[in-house]
């Protein structure tokens, strides 16, 4: 399975956002009197370069490699609707996305880790592949086996699993239902998807 496997802190700090989830190291650099100083230092960036930001901070936010990212962007743009919103919505879709937006890993790359390892199943069955599509109706689990597994139960304590609204939780079998597939307004990420729309639009 191919995914990134570089500095994370060094990149969150590059896009000024905890962009792979939780990191001490970045907000101590962040509010450090040096990160102040980088941020005053930024100089005007260009069109492109400013493009090129958005489909990174994409890229990196959501795992996906450049391949992929583009064969998501194409069948994207292939459907009616908003390709940018279709773009995101293609991304939330993931299962790994999925698994970790329903609080049963820490971070996207947790939730990778768990798929590809076979602890989790939609609708009953093991699936081992990160970018399975999730559809509507479908239902997300962590296998009955691997229940009590101490990364699933400490990611679970104390997480709200109402603030996605478009995925119902089901503490007693630890699963969880994918209602629908979310609207832009509901995406909480900080990407500006037209960006991405119009960089690919020049290739």
């Amino acid at each position: 399975m191919a995914r990134y496997i570089g500095p994370t802190t060094k990149i969150a700090i590059k896009f000024g956002e905890p962009i792979f989830g939780p990191d001490k190291t970045f907000s101590r650099k962040q509010n450090s009197p040096l990160g102040q100083r980088g941020k005053m230092r930024r100089r005007k960036e260009s069109e492109y370069s400013t493009q090129l930001k958005e489909k990174q901070k994409a890229k990196y936010t959501y795992g996906v490699l450049e391949k992929q990212f583009r064969n998501l962007f194409k069948k994207a743009q292939s459907k009616k609707g908003i390709t940018g919103e279709i773009l995101l919505q293609q991304l939330e879709s993931r299962l790994d996305n999925v698994v970790f937006r329903l609080g049963i890993a820490p971070t996207r790359a947790a939730a990778r880790q768990l798929v590809s390892h076979k602890h989790i199943t939609v609708n009953g069955k093991v699936v081992n592949i990160p970018s399975y599509a999730v559809r509507q109706g479908d239902v997300v689990a962590v296998r009955e086996k691997d229940k009590s597994m101490l990364v699933v139960s400490e990611a679970l304590s104390g997480f709200n699993h109402s603030k996605y609204p478009w995925m119902e939780w089901d503490s007693a079998s630890l699963s969880g239902k994918f209602l629908y597939v979310p609207d832009r307004a509901d995406i909480p990420e900080n990407i500006k998807e037209q960006l991405i729309v119009e960089l690919y639009s020049k290739s």
